[in-house]
């Protein structure tokens, strides 16, 4: 029997058996991880694809290494670790068909089961404290512009992890990542995971939060609000000098604001003094902050600019 045989005839069921891809929410798939690393004349080296990947409620939460029944169930355990590390699942499975090594990334905890968790067991098992908020994120897909957006697995594992802080109350969150690699597109999909779920400063769902994107530079707030397309037009917000200028006074109907630092920095009072115009916002008026190329514009302990974001 070869791994396609075993995987179609001993895998498979023994996975519908658990549940997995029968209860609502639980998917199985199959996942290029990387496309393999670039080796000279527009070749690639081969990629990480992993057999199983096991989805409930939107989260990534088991890998499973399949190989051939004739060969030992731990041949893949290798791989398996491999691809849990990166896709950042708490499980990882190396199986013949027969036997089902399984091995918990964090506690290090390996042993030998006789069927699979269901996907309610191993959310569990994952999750072993409850969290109102994770509940919801979970209840929200990510938006996938019709199947034709997907997260790469280090763009998932981010918006995994600031979701995580927030359900656990911090209120400073740094992401670390190089140009390229879809910072724009995490930042959307936070946006979208709070502003469907209702999430806000109070903890009760009870309005839609006010979240800011703020950057240093015009084409990248402007680039940033293109990106938001999905949003309801009336959720959107861009604010310039001249439509404050205009309406004499700054926007605050609207969900998603998007603005520069030097904007807000502008503006004076009736007497001609200087006053930034973020002073027109309440302290509290924005629930979440998202501050593009952060470590540019108001880094500095001495930034004039830093003032806008210790504010709210």
């Amino acid at each position: 029997m070869n791994e396609a045989e075993t995987r179609a005839e001993l895998i498979d069921p023994a996975l519908k058996a658990a549940d997995w891809g029968v209860i609502e929410g639980s998917r199985i798939r199959r996942e290029v991880i990387a496309p393999g690393r670039l080796v000279g004349n527009g070749k690639r080296a081969q990629s990480d694809i992993a057999d199983y990947v096991l989805v409930y409620r939107g989260e990534k939460l088991a890998v499973i290494e399949a190989k051939k029944r004739d060969l030992r169930d731990t041949e893949g355990l290798g791989q398996a670790k491999k691809y849990a590390e990166k896709l950042q699942t708490r499980f990882a499975y190396s199986t013949n068909g027969i036997g089902i090594y399984q091995v918990d990334m964090h506690t290090g905890a390996e042993s030998y089961i006789k069927q699979y968790p269901t996907p309610e067991q191993l959310w569990q098992a994952t999750f072993s404290e409850d969290n109102e908020w994770r509940d919801h994120f979970a209840a929200i897909p990510f938006e996938d512009k019709s199947g034709t957006w997907e997260a790469r697995y280090y763009q998932h594992n981010a918006i995994k992890h600031v979701l995580e802080a927030i359900c656990q109350g911090q209120n400073r969150i740094l992401l670390t990542m190089a140009t390229g690699t879809g910072k724009t597109f995490i930042a959307f999909q936070l946006a979208w995971k709070l502003f469907q779920s209702r999430w806000n400063l109070s903890r009760q769902p009870t309005r839609r939060p006010r979240i800011l994107f703020l950057s240093d530079r015009n084409i990248l707030a402007n680039q940033a609000y293109n990106s938001f397309s999905a949003f309801p037009d009336d959720a959107l917000v861009r604010i310039d000098p001249e439509a404050i200028k205009k309406r004499g006074r700054v926007p605050k109907n609207g969900s998603i604001f998007f603005t520069i630092f030097q904007t807000f920095m502008t503006g004076r009072d009736d007497a001609g003094n200087p006053t930034p115009k973020f002073s027109d916002y309440p302290p509290d008026f924005f629930d979440f902050i998202i501050i593009d190329e952060c470590h540019r514009g108001g880094a500095s302990d001495e930034s004039t600019w830093r003032r806008t974001t210790h504010r709210n």
